[in-house]
């Protein structure tokens, strides 16, 4: 949070445990974070002009939100903040009443979440590459089931695509942002970055293991007599999957798909 106070700006640190406090789907928690910096927000005010041009308030702090590993929990926060502030400008102006609450007026409400719920998915598919955890409570109030296990698959796709997709973005960004500047020669007398020759443990652990996988899956779900047949395929395809998927761990690095052109600049540095 910060504050300018005559010439200068002072800035301070609220900290709040998110996973801790909100554990075992307690959202509603988060009223202990709002309650604490009520009094700050309250200071900071909002700025509002009239239409005749005539200043009213003026604003004179901002917060900035920042969950240490998720830009999700950012926006609940964010959502929380809004609302407060919406509940001060619309007495102010007369169109609630003292008493009234931002979160009694249905329809509204109902456009307020799913704004914020919105917002949250565009800046999430930026950054991770799928919509926002955490969305059932901006657009409901409440944590559901539902939720909890779409956020478990979001999580799994932005674990595959940051693994396995990321790399070629950032190299995007990077030369968009002229991180990296292509040299005329680059893939004639220049080697490219880019051209990266695949070592043949990328491609044949990753055939043993999809076969293998599939192997062991037909041996389970098709029965055969007799079973201690059945049973050595299972052990020598589970087997051949399980070794496969150790080796591939064990060169992960090689299976990643890394920024190519950060790394080639720092190397030349």
């Amino acid at each position: 949070m910060g504050i300018l106070e005559g010439s200068s700006i002072k800035y301070w640190y609220e900290s709040f445990d998110f996973h801790h406090e909100c554990r075992k789907m307690r959202w509603d928690r988060l009223s202990i974070l709002i309650d604490r910096i009520s009094h700050d927000q309250d200071t900071f005010g909002y700025f509002m002009m009239l239409r005749d041009g005539k200043v009213v308030c003026q604003q004179e702090g901002v917060f900035r939100t920042n969950c240490i590993d998720c830009l999700d929990r950012t926006n609940v926060v964010q959502s929380l903040l809004a609302r407060r502030c919406l509940q001060q400008q619309f007495q102010k102006l007369g169109i609630l009443d003292e008493g009234q609450r931002v979160e009694d007026q249905t329809d509204f409400e109902y456009i307020f979440k799913n704004v914020w719920a919105n917002n949250a998915d565009a800046c999430a598919k930026q950054y991770a590459g799928t919509g926002a955890l955490k969305t059932d409570f901006t657009r409901t109030g409440r944590r559901t089931k539902w939720g909890l296990l779409k956020d478990g698959w979001n999580s799994a796709i932005r674990y595959f695509r940051n693994n396995f997709y990321d790399g070629f973005r950032q190299d995007s960004i990077d030369l968009f942002l002229g991180n990296y500047i292509v040299d005329e020669n680059e893939g004639s007398t220049i080697p490219s970055p880019l051209r990266v020759e695949k070592d043949w443990k990328f491609y044949s652990l990753l055939v043993i293991f999809a076969i293998g996988s599939a192997m062991c899956m037909f041996s389970i779900l098709l029965p055969d007599e007799p079973f201690s047949e059945q049973a050595v395929y299972i052990l020598f395809w589970g087997g051949a999957s399980l070794a496969s998927l150790g080796l591939i761990y064990q060169y992960g690095a090689e299976f990643v798909d890394r920024p190519k052109l950060a790394q080639a600049k720092v190397k030349e540095d």
